[in-house]
């Protein structure tokens, strides 16, 4: 599923317009994008949680040539998965 996709799906159930369940789904992901990039978590209960994690810096392999390539440190994100989640995908 992608995102147009998913906003048709929010304006079926939400009896919304295709154009405002768009409009919702944005101001969700960018709300998110923000607390990610303030460094909070997003926790949505029975969904899972969003967080920001700090990879270290590290030796990698060039699988071409097997030679050691240093690669930075940087943040990402992580998603936990919440039991209702889970649950559901593992019936």
């Amino acid at each position: 599923m992608r995102k147009p996709d998913l906003a048709n799906a929010i304006a079926e159930k939400a009896d919304l317009t295709k154009e405002q369940a768009s409009r919702v789904l944005n101001a969700v992901l960018e709300e998110i994008t923000n607390a990610l990039h303030r460094k909070d978590s997003v926790t949505l209960v029975g969904f899972g949680t969003f967080i920001q994690r700090h990879r270290g810096a590290r030796t990698g392999q060039n699988p071409q040539t097997g030679e050691p390539v240093k690669i930075k440190a940087s943040n990402t994100v992580a998603f936990k998965p919440g039991k209702f989640l889970k649950d559901s995908v593992n019936p």
